[in-house]
């Protein structure tokens, strides 16, 4: 089994993308032996919804798309990014228990760590941003 396995997916910043990222996550993590129906993948799939949700509705049409990154490295760690363009990083705002929105980074770093994993925020050269999470693979991996 390789060291590193990587895959990604580069989609309009549009609602319905939302959905195509959390369904790539989903194929690719089964072709690499999660489970579909595993706990951690529901997790996944949660948390890819968020980033792209954010990527989609905080970047105000400044960003055209968004890009998804799946890496598993070492059979240990699986690394999920989600890549847009707009300059801002993502704020952690107080969730008032009417608020309709601006509770995604608080559910995502919750379930991160929830999980044993991280969050991180990195700079992309052309002025955007990347918010990676990390979580522990736990599952056989598939080879072929």
């Amino acid at each position: 089994m390789a060291d590193h396995l990587e895959a990604t997916v580069t989609l309009p910043s549009d609602p319905a993308s939302v959905s195509a990222a959390r369904r790539y996550v989903a194929g690719v993590l089964t072709d690499w032996g999660l489970p579909s129906d595993a706990e951690a993948a529901d997790t996944v799939r949660l948390i890819v919804s968020e980033l792209a949700t954010n990527a989609v509705q905080h970047t105000f049409g400044q960003s055209p798309t968004f890009t998804v990154d799946v890496q598993l490295e070492h059979e240990e760690e699986l690394r999920i990014g989600v890549t847009d363009s707009h300059p801002r990083w993502p704020k952690r705002l107080p969730a008032a228990v009417q608020q309709d929105n601006g509770r995604g980074m608080v559910i995502i770093r919750w379930l991160a760590a929830e999980c044993g994993g991280r969050l991180s925020v990195a700079p992309t050269a052309d002025g955007g941003k990347t918010v990676w999470i990390a979580l522990p693979w736990t599952a056989p991996v598939q080879s072929g």
